[in-house]
């Protein structure tokens, strides 16, 4: 038997890497473009940046990692050039950056300075990709690092904007600008300022990428058709998070009886960065567990904390944050001593415990810890 040693993702099937990455910019493209048509010279100096930046990033680091070694002999740049890049900067190298760079500028609001997007997205790619060995290696998402980052170090001096296209009453002035800012902390009389039809066609604020949920469906059906992304990850997920918001919508329903715990669900559900991070980040095969099982938890474990986040925490969103932590436990879920294609009874207990314990809590600091009283 011969063990061959590859970079992630690791493929079952018979599919090319490249055409992966292909896929998830042609399901990105829709939403892109609607980020142009609604804010057109802010999209295209965020996105102009993000590309060069990262791009710029990538290229730096192969040509630093392939540096021709030292052996007494002078030679020109161009022969130094050649030795580094020739048949070791691939169009993948390419194709994965620009995914990051695009993915970037659709997480972060229209209103976020340049120079903010220029830190970011250089933290990003460097501290989530290249400092672990770059292409395959890396166990964080570079977008989700670099909108952290940029949102922790700038996101009070980010400006609201309004839309020509569609009437948008405010941008919220932090990275993740969404209209949960409207019902974090209790103020649960606003869950009607933005009606889920708004909520649904992008008529509301929000960051580039995340609010015009009818894109963001066609590009989760077309990766799915072609297999570019797991399901299991996209179900566990969306389907836990489900779970979780009604359960808290129903427990607040008992303490304020004007909620409707439904609408609460499908306000939460459609707010911020829920679909968007479960389709073009959470799914990224460099960064999720290799194993089918592993693969649930995975979602499972990202959409509640995603949940804890976003009711408990100070933060409206939660989706990034949920997302870089769900990429530290995909380590310890690939580890060699349990990680396995098979499903066992001790995987689903896993699961269940996972869901029943995050109801639990979900349903008790709502109760009795007054977060959503009247």
């Amino acid at each position: 038997m011969t063990i061959v040693k590859e970079s992630a993702p690791h493929l079952r099937r018979k599919a090319s890497v490249t055409r992966m990455m292909v896929d998830v910019l042609i399901a990105l493209f829709p939403t892109l473009v609607f980020a142009f048509v609604v804010f057109p010279l802010n999209t295209l100096w965020i996105f102009l940046i993000s590309m060069a930046s990262m791009n710029a990033c990538e290229f730096i680091y192969v040509g630093l990692r392939n540096m021709m070694p030292k052996s007494g002999e002078k030679h020109s740049f161009k022969e130094k050039f050649i030795y580094a890049y020739k048949g070791k900067y691939h169009l993948s190298n390419f194709l994965t950056a620009s995914i990051s760079a695009i993915i970037f500028t659709l997480i972060l609001p229209p209103g976020a300075p340049l120079y903010a997007v220029l830190i970011g997205a250089v933290v990003g790619i460097t501290l989530g990709k290249l400092v672990f060995g770059g292409l395959g290696s890396n166990i964080f998402n570079p977008a989700a690092v670099g909108m952290v980052f940029a949102k922790l170090c700038f996101g009070g001096q980010y400006v609201t904007l309004q839309s020509w296209y569609y009437t948008i009453p405010k941008v919220d002035g932090v990275a993740a600008g969404t209209a949960l800012a409207e019902v974090n902390g209790g103020a649960l009389s606003n869950l009607g300022h933005y009606p889920l039809l708004n909520l649904f066609l992008g008529q509301i604020p929000g960051t580039l990428g995340e609010v015009f949920k009818i894109t963001i469906i066609l590009g989760l059906v077309y990766l799915l058709i072609r297999r570019s992304v797991d399901y299991r990850i996209v179900v566990s997920y969306l389907g836990t998070f489900t779970l979780l918001m009604l359960i808290a919508g129903l427990t607040v329903h008992g303490l304020n009886n004007s909620v409707n715990p439904f609408h609460f669900t499908a306000y939460m559900l459609l707010s911020g960065g829920v679909l968007f991070g479960a389709t073009f980040m959470l799914t990224d095969p460099v960064t999720s567990p290799i194993n089918p099982p592993s693969r649930w938890i995975y979602g499972i474990v990202a959409a509640v904390f995603t949940v804890f986040i976003r009711l408990f925490a100070a933060l409206p969103e939660g989706v990034g944050f949920s997302i870089l932590i769900a990429n530290m436990v995909a380590v310890f879920l690939d580890h060699y001593e349990w990680s396995n294609p098979r499903y066992t009874w001790k995987k689903f207990l896993a699961m269940g415990l996972i869901v029943v314990l995050s109801a639990l809590t979900v349903f008790l600091v709502l109760q009795f810890g007054g977060v959503y009283h009247g």
